[in-house]
């Protein structure tokens, strides 16, 4: 799995965890092992930007994805893909946040990898089985690192 980290933000963050937790969450999924997936990390004003041009949404939010290829989970069979971007914002998340700024960044980071794969929180059962899913392979990561 190719994961590329760019930190552009002020936060001084643990990209390898980030890097980590995403490659854990791909090879969860059934991702195949070519594939490929960029995070970014940014500040507070490029999130409202990113956040107000795509999502047509005001002020910064604290993650966002960015599909590329349609990839959907246990799909490695197809062979490698472009899964997409995510970025992640921990000046928005430290704001919003009760827990420390690292472990908040590895839950939004799996929740993005989660978006890309195509899972979404529109209604309450989306929302119960992506959340599930999402405590699950942050649960098993830890255990591991």
């Amino acid at each position: 799995m190719k994961i590329q980290t760019v930190n552009n933000s002020t936060f001084i963050c643990d990209e390898a965890a980030i890097a980590s937790v995403a490659k854990y969450s791909l090879v969860k999924m059934g991702i195949h092992p070519d594939s490929e997936l960029g995070i970014r990390i940014v500040d507070e004003d490029e999130m409202t930007n990113l956040h107000v041009r795509w999502m047509n949404l005001p002020g910064p939010t604290d993650v966002l994805s960015f599909p590329m290829d349609e990839v959907k989970p246990y799909s490695s069979a197809t062979g490698p893909a472009i899964i997409g971007d995510i970025v992640l914002c921990p000046a928005f998340a430290q704001k919003n946040s009760k827990q420390l700024i690292g472990p908040e960044l590895e839950l939004l980071t799996v929740h993005g990898v989660l978006h890309l794969l195509g899972f979404d929180h529109e209604d309450i059962t989306d929302e119960a089985k992506m959340f599930a899913l999402q405590d699950e392979i942050l649960k098993e990561w830890r255990l591991l690192v």
